[in-house]
Order: structure tokens, then sequence, then C-alpha cells
């Protein structure tokens, strides 16, 4: 009986444990990035996961996409999921965007991809999800709002270019999910996951070699977050998904997602004092409403995510 209650008291705790790691992404991004510029940073999170994934993916599974288009389709999949998104993501709040306003917006993912799902693919949404659309919209027109600075400057803390790299990824990672349903339908977990990783490295060591000077201040912090990185989101973020896919919860997954923008705008608080006027708390409220909305009018999960910030 005990050894049946903890199955079932870690069988609920998978998905949560699951955003939770996710949700350390952002804030892995505002602490290593100081020490190493964005493109470069990713390039060495990359090259240090696919170390450690590719002999893993042929241990645990050995099964490897079938032909070369499939391969060809993954790896677009990954320029958009993990280069676009995450190159994003880590220049956003490399231009100075706050961790929690940038877990917000791409977290939003879901009302793009619901939203352009219809056109794309032949889905239709619900009165519901159309409703969860426009309160997302509202959500972030009142979190921007919030951040505005009368005194002269676009936002407060960044600019136009952080907002604008935030919305790549947004685009990025909206765009990745809705290739990859469409074409990669046969990608092996684990070493699809591994195709997409080379291919986005290649994109952002491109973006390092012709954009940044490659330099990085080896420090215990850096040393620390960029193992944390590879280790739990890389790695055990997707050997954590792979189990909830297993075992059926994959879709408790995906409505858990909306969770994701508090739990990292409460990290970011908690870590770097990240606050946000009561307009801005008010317009987050509104958007995981929103989210949560969509969400839930779906018959099954939105895309399947692969890599944290």
């Amino acid at each position: 009986m005990t050894s049946e209650r903890q199955r079932q008291a870690w069988l609920f705790a998978m998905p949560l444990l699951f955003v939770a790691l996710w949700s350390t992404g952002f804030i892995g991004a505002k602490f290593g990035l100081p020490y190493a510029e964005p493109f470069t940073f990713l390039f060495i999170r990359f090259a240090l996961t696919l170390t450690l994934l590719i002999p893993l993916a042929h241990w645990l599974s050995g099964e490897w996409p079938q032909g070369p288009r499939l391969w060809g389709h993954i790896a677009v999949s990954g320029l958009l999921v993990h280069g676009g998104y995450l190159g994003g993501v880590f220049y956003g709040i490399y231009l100075g965007m706050p961790a929690g306003l940038a877990s917000l917006l791409v977290g939003l993912q879901p009302l793009l991809t619901a939203g352009l799902a219809g056109p794309l693919l032949g889905e239709r949404l619900s009165r519901r999800q159309w409703l969860g659309l426009l309160l997302g919209l509202v959500g972030v027109a009142l979190v921007l709002g919030g951040k505005l600075d009368p005194g002269g400057a676009l936002f407060q803390g960044f600019g136009a270019g952080a907002l604008l790299a935030i919305l790549v990824a947004l685009v990025g990672i909206s765009g990745g999910t809705l290739y990859q349903k469409r074409y990669c339908t046969g990608m092996p977990l684990l070493s699809g996951t591994v195709v997409q990783y080379l291919s986005a490295g290649a994109l952002l060591g491109l973006g390092a070699l012709l954009f940044e000077e490659r330099s990085v201040t080896w420090t215990p912090t850096f040393a620390l977050t960029l193992g944390w990185l590879v280790m739990v989101l890389s790695i055990a973020a997707i050997l954590l998904l792979m189990a909830l896919i297993k075992r059926g919860e994959a879709s408790r997954v995906a409505s858990l997602f909306y969770l994701v923008p508090p739990v990292t705008a409460l990290q970011a608080w908690w870590l770097f004092d990240e606050a946000l006027p009561p307009v801005s708390l008010a317009g987050m409220a509104l958007a995981i409403a929103g989210v949560a909305l969509v969400v839930r009018g779906k018959p099954a999960p939105i895309g399947k995510q692969r890599d944290g910030a």
C-alpha cells in the first residue's frame, strides 16, 4: 500500500516538476548572460548537451529517424524550436528584458499556435478558445503598458530590440510546433532531439561567429549555470517529458504550461528583485487565463516542446 501511494504521489508530482524545471531556463539565462554573449552561450550549451545526449539516445533508444526527408524536416523544426526560440529568448534577456516578462510573452505560444492552427492545419477553434485568445492579447497589452517608461525610453530597462528578439522567439516556438506537428510525426523523441540540437547549434554557432566576439568569462557562477541548463533542462527535462508521454500524461503537461510564467516571475522576484506594477500583474493574470482557456479547449496537447530557455 505504501509503495502504491508513493507511486501515485510521484505520478502526481511529475507534471509539476516538469513545469518547475522548465521555468528555471529563463533564470539560467539571466544568471549566465553576464559572462558570455547569447549565441556563444547557447552554442556551448548545445555542444555539451550533444556530448551527453548522443550516447544516451543510443543507449536508451537506438532508434533514429528513417530517411533523409524526415531528417531534413526535424532539422528545420530544430532551427525554429531551439534556434529561433532560445536564440530570441537569450538575446532579449541579454538586451535587458526581465526574465519574468520574457517568460510571459513566449508563454503565449499556445495562443499563437491555436490561432495559426486553423488556417495552416485545418483545426477549428471553439468559442472558449477565441475568448482565450482575446484575453491573452488584452493581458499582453496590459503587461507591456505597465512597463512603458513615460520618461523617454520605450520600456523600463530595455528597448525595442529586446521586444523584437522575444517576438522572434515566440514566432519560432509557435512555427516550430506547427511544423513539427505536420511534418515530424515519425520523429523518435531522443534521437530526434539530437538532430534538432545539431541544426540549431550550427545556426547559433554561425551567429556567434558572425556577430559576437565569442569571449567567455569562466566563473563558478557561469559554470554552475551552464551545468544546470545542460543537465537539468536539456537532459533531465527531456527524459521527464519522455516518462510523462509514456505514462499518458502529455496532455496534463500541456495543460500546466500556462503555470510557467508565474513560476518564473516568482523565481525572478526572489533572485533578482524583478517587480511588475499592479497593471502588469493584472495583465499577467488575464494572459494566463487566456492560455488556460485555449489549452483546456483543445482535445490534444499543443505540440511537443523540447527545451526550456
